[in-house]
């Protein structure tokens, strides 16, 4: 399998950010574990003289002044090609290098309801109450009495208060419309800095859940200040059963082992990638199941609902801070719901099934489903980060 064309379309112009897991034969200071590279033309670059972390190059404002390939402190990793091969995790060979999630030290934060489509499949599931058995009627008795109701308005907008005492009238409120129009977005945390899969690992779903499914997104870059920096893609694994039966389940819906996958790598702006690129971005989603399943389906940004820098805005401000800067989940408008079996129970993951979520200046996220407790363990945490840092530190001593 050639995955040589994954990161990008375009000749591997851009800037591209990322992590790489480096064993210590060819890791600098000889030290194995995660370095910062950099992916210049099909070369992989270790960054980690300059920067212990992503979360810190994106911090540092100057940071695109050291990517020198004839700087001596920048060492060649390999080739991206073989990099991406080493990374699925069915052919991986730890004594070589292999991609991990770019981001590490971040917040992970998430916007939900931000595409039209999703918020009313977040009404059915709440109004279902995790049941899929009961969503196909519910989805056109909900979808014929509110969906043209909501196609143009604004967030927040007096038009959008004026349809909410409309619906709360015909007594169809939901909290999922609370936030899909109303003045506050939904915002959450995904997960834990460290935990995050990244290109070619498997993501995880618990074993009983009956009703779930990829949510395949762009995922913003945001430095401490709150700027934007670059944007990569993501997959926000959602357990639809446990989010419909109760809003208070939404830790264990979106959190568990290898529930949040990132990556291939961060793109940083630059002269050929902007936020209008973001703004712009088409982002496609492909599911093949080991039955014989097939799902593709595309979405475009311009469809949402909220402004990344709207979004952005609603996370960070002098009431919230992020030394490490974060990542943003922008929301999905994927809510599969073609029957993958039994008429009317629509979509929900399958051990194997391989995921594919792309974006021509972006690339490809790969990933394949398993169950949360049968994928590696989390164990690079925080303190196994500290420990990696002092030996690098003790190392260049």
């Amino acid at each position: 399998m050639n995955h040589s064309k994954i990161i990008t379309d375009l000749d591997q112009e851009g800037t591209w950010i990322g992590r790489c897991n480096i064993p210590e034969k060819i890791a600098y200071n000889k030290v194995e574990g995660p370095h910062v590279i950099w992916a210049n033309e099909g070369t992989v670059y270790d960054l980690s003289y300059y920067f212990k972390s992503t979360g810190e190059l994106i911090n540092n404002p100057s940071f695109k002044e050291v990517l020198k390939i004839d700087d001596p402190a920048i060492t060649a990793v390999g080739a991206l090609s073989d990099i991406l091969e080493n990374s699925m995790y069915y052919q991986k060979d730890y004594r070589k290098p292999f991609f991990l999630a770019p981001n590490d030290t971040q917040a992970v934060k998430a916007c939900g309801v931000t595409f039209i489509k999703s918020l009313l499949e977040r009404v059915i599931e709440e109004k279902a109450k995790g049941d899929p058995r009961l969503a196909l009627e519910l989805r056109d008795e909900i979808t014929s009495v509110i969906g043209e109701s909501l196609n143009h308005v604004k967030p927040g907008s007096p038009q959008a208060d004026i349809l909410k005492k409309e619906l709360k009238k015909r007594n169809i409120w939901s909290q999922y419309l609370e936030v899909g129009i109303g003045p506050d977005a939904e915002v959450f945390t995904k997960s834990q800095p460290f935990s995050s899969v990244g290109f070619g690992a498997e993501v995880g779903v618990l074993s009983h859940s009956e009703w779930n499914n990829p949510e395949p997104e762009i995922v913003l870059v945001v430095n401490s200040e709150g700027n934007i920096k670059g944007a990569t893609l993501g997959n926000d694994v959602n357990l639809r059963d446990y989010e419909g039966r109760s809003a208070l389940l939404l830790g264990e819906a979106k959190d568990q082992n290898g529930s949040c996958a990132v990556g291939p790598l961060f793109r940083m702006f630059d002269e050929s990638f902007s936020l209008e690129d973001v703004k712009k971005a088409k982002v496609s989603l492909t599911i093949e199941g080991t039955d014989g399943f097939m799902l593709q389906d595309a979405s475009d940004m311009g469809q949402i609902s909220r402004s990344p820098d709207d979004l952005v805005e609603q996370v960070i401000s002098g009431n919230h801070q992020y030394p490490d800067g974060f990542i943003l989940f922008c929301g999905t408008m994927f809510a599969p719901t073609l029957d993958r079996g039994e008429k009317g129970m629509g979509f929900s993951h399958k051990l194997n099934d391989k995921v594919t979520i792309a974006s021509p200046k972006l690339g490809k996220l790969i990933n394949w489903v398993n169950s949360s407790d049968k994928i590696p363990r989390w164990e690079f945490g925080i303190n196994a980060f500290v420990e990696y840092t002092l030996n690098r530190l003790n190392k260049k001593r």
